[in-house]
């Protein structure tokens, strides 16, 4: 065999170990109820130098499993809106800067406890106070908790982290011995302004450039190049970045919010998942691997010591700032336990540190192993608080009650500017309601004026469960997303047969899909207010009053005879009857997953929706 074959061969029996190892731990930590994290860490030394020695070099894994935390923040980035974003501030630079100026002051007097030189005591505390953000989104992630309140203060604090790698490693730069900072200020200068430029190039890039090269690579209607141009933009967004000197991680952040907005939002997310999945398990892999067990066994005492009184040190001052910032005590305790853990970028910031002078080969291998093992023990400590942070019924977050056994007769979910007209109604008959939500500045707004609206994400059915929904008479989906509405469509249509179905419709196209699954009542939310517009315009021109109103009326009327004959099209090619007035009693209830959920006035309020164009 060649030497070349053999190479290639040899790349293949990693491969091969680094997905079977996957494969086999992950389930099987799993159904352990230890989490896939602490899975792939185990995989990783197994397989790794110190295990069975199928990779002796695990930090070039690293270097590319690190693409998977990227993936991963993008994914965050496009979740979070710029409104939304702009509405965490306080939180990622006043809750963030408090906990890791504390922290950090904290961790330092440990590891001079500990006998280290204060400058080395400090790039130590430096390093473990950067949480592991792969190790912190996968729990959230993997217990649904990344969009709640609580997850969001903990994302937000993350973004922070991000943002201080690099003062972090300039102040270490200056704290290098004098033979190896013989750098001149201009040159230092320089780099902040490369670090400023590239982050404004960005920006820029995001803001002019994205949208139109996605409306371009969708008319060529070729699905394998639009997930090209997704990875494109990701591993761009983190070149750009990491060649200004700044965080890859916050790059590919930046990115997602910048294309948070855009109406390629859910296809880009749809193609970069499965890379983001593949890459994360191989980070942790990779992390797994780096666990030097001769470091460990030679130093074992300072090692262990070291990575439970950091973690403790840690989590006492997490605790503290999450109860001086009005956190209740579970939120707190849970923040505390998830993130006393170093991270991923303390690598970084050890091997600049070692580079520079600053600490020797010895303390970097002592303080990457305490990390390492912090990440490892995590989700072990997580399993272990799982009594101790469990909430119990309403639990209040910062004045916003997190909903459970809601029992109100009519359930609206969503409460902006649609659901709170449409409520006003029902309230003024004494109906007895339940509202949810997911914004967290208009549930505390809408309280001031005596509304009490519950925090729930309504395409989760145990929260609809939670919200009262299998008790509901009716539920109406108030959501200003179309496919949100389409998720909670499908949700209560299974699962609440017992409740009218009530949904607000984007267009028309939304509107007929909406009907033909089950829907009892649909309403375009432009329409019907466009369509007394118009009468108002008329009367405004002096056409009489009664004229101006026929006129709407006719508008109405063919609007849903256009909407009928839209729908019987869809309906006879799908050989569904189709009901041609909104008073027709309801049919039998037709057989599962052949037919809608209900026949029965199917085209309620079709003559009061639509804002798409004629047929």
């Amino acid at each position: 065999m060649s030497d070349a074959a053999h190479e290639t061969t040899h790349q293949l029996i990693q491969v091969v170990a680094l997905l079977g190892a996957a494969v086999v731990a992950v389930p099987l930590f799993r159904k352990l109820r230890l989490g896939s994290v602490l899975g792939y860490l185990a995989a990783g030394l197994a397989i790794g130098p110190f295990g069975l020695g199928l990779f002796s070099d695990p930090q070039s894994i690293l270097h590319v499993a690190e693409l998977g935390v990227v993936l991963f923040l993008f994914l965050i980035g496009l979740e979070m809106r710029p409104s939304h974003l702009w509405s965490l501030r306080r939180q990622i630079f006043g809750l963030g800067a408090l906990q890791i100026v504390l922290a950090i002051a904290a961790l330092t007097l440990v590891l001079r406890a500990f006998g280290f030189t204060g400058a080395v005591a400090f790039v130590g505390a430096s390093g473990f106070v950067m949480t592991s953000t792969a190790v912190v989104m996968q729990l959230l992630s993997e217990r649904g908790d990344i969009a709640l309140p609580h997850g969001q203060k903990i994302v937000s604090i993350l973004l922070f982290e991000d943002l201080l790698i690099v003062p972090l490693l300039a102040l270490i730069a200056f704290m290098a011995p004098a033979q190896a900072t013989a750098v001149d200020a201009a040159s230092r200068w320089a780099s902040v302004g490369i670090g400023i430029g590239s982050l404004v190039a960005l920006i820029v890039a995001g803001i002019y450039l994205l949208n139109p090269m996605f409306r371009i690579l969708a008319a060529a209607k070729a699905r394998e190049v639009m997930t090209a141009a997704a990875l494109l933009v990701v591993l761009g967004a983190a070149l750009l970045m990491q060649l200004g000197g700044l965080s890859m991680a916050m790059g590919a952040f930046i990115a997602g919010v910048l294309l948070s907005e855009s109406s390629f939002r859910h296809q880009i997310e749809a193609d970069i998942e499965p890379f983001r999945g593949i890459l994360l398990g191989l980070f942790f892999l990779g992390v797994g691997m780096a666990l030097d067990l001769a470091v460990v066994a030679s130093n074992w005492p300072l090692i262990v010591a070291g990575v439970l009184a950091l973690m403790a040190t840690k989590a006492a001052c997490i605790y503290v700032v999450a109860r001086l910032t009005r956190s209740a005590h579970r939120e707190a305790l849970e923040r505390a336990v998830l993130m006393a853990q170093g991270g991923e970028f303390a690598f970084v910031l050890f091997a600049a540190a070692a580079g520079s002078g600053l600490v020797d080969a010895t303390v970097n291998a002592n303080f990457t192993a305490i990390v390492v093992l912090s990440m490892a023990v995590t989700p072990l400590f997580v399993l272990a608080s799982g009594p101790l942070t469990a909430r119990r019924g309403t639990a209040t977050l910062d004045g916003v009650d997190a909903v459970a056994d809601q029992s109100g007769s009519v359930l609206i979910i969503g409460f902006g500017r649609f659901g709170q007209v449409m409520s006003q109604s029902l309230l003024a008959r004494d109906v007895d309601v339940t509202i949810i939500d997911t914004d967290i500045e208009m549930i505390q707004s809408a309280g001031e004026f005596g509304f009490k609206v519950y925090y729930g994400d309504g395409t989760r059915l145990d929260v609809l469960h939670a919200s009262g929904a299998h008790r509901a008479r009716a539920i109406a989906v108030c959501v200003d997303d179309r496919d949100a509405a389409d998720r909670i469509v499908e949700l209560a249509a299974d699962a609440f047969p017992q409740a009218r179905l009530l949904v607000r419709a984007y267009d028309r196209e939304h509107a007929l899909k909406l009907v033909n699954a089950g829907v009892d009542v649909q309403v375009r939310e432009t329409f019907e207010s466009a369509v007394l517009f118009g009468a108002a315009a008329l009367r405004a021109l002096d056409v009489p009053a009664d004229e101006a109103d026929a006129i709407a009326a006719q508008v109405r009327r063919l609007d849903a005879e256009r909407f009928e004959l839209e729908l019987a099209s869809n309906d006879t090619r799908a050989g569904i009857p189709l009901l041609l007035n909104n008073t027709a009693a309801p049919a039998p209830r037709p057989a599962p997953l052949t037919r809608p959920r209900r026949e029965g006035r199917r085209l309620n309020d079709a003559a009061q929706a639509g804002d798409g164009p004629p047929a």
